[in-house]
């Protein structure tokens, strides 16, 4: 009676966060500020509220103002638990900057 069964253990999926990046100051890590609209439990009111989290990016490829997509991982530093997933839609704040980078 001894059946064996294929243990798969399930596809896990980690949680992923949009926001903008607010600093790229560090090599290879980049603040991003996640913004959460939530209702007000009493007044039902939307209430604004903001969380940065730090995330590993690996090639230095976000610049300030993009907003980018950051996924859940194992500790990589003290405060890194996130990695770059995505670049959801670049600044327009960063080609002005590069253009004026290769013009000098």
């Amino acid at each position: 009676m001894a059946t064996q069964e294929t243990a798969q253990a399930p596809a896990t999926r980690r949680n992923e966060k949009v926001g903008n990046v607010v600093s790229t100051k560090m090599q290879k890590t980049i603040v991003v500020e996640v913004e959460m609209r939530k209702a007000h439990p009493k007044y039902k009111r939307i209430v604004k509220s903001s969380k940065k989290f730090y995330a590993h990016d690996e090639q230095n490829s976000a610049r300030v103002g993009d907003v980018v997509r950051i996924r859940e991982t194992r500790p990589t530093s003290k405060l890194k638990r996130w990695a770059l997933e995505e670049i959801v839609r670049r600044s327009s704040l960063g080609q002005i900057e590069d253009t004026a980078a290769a013009a000098s």
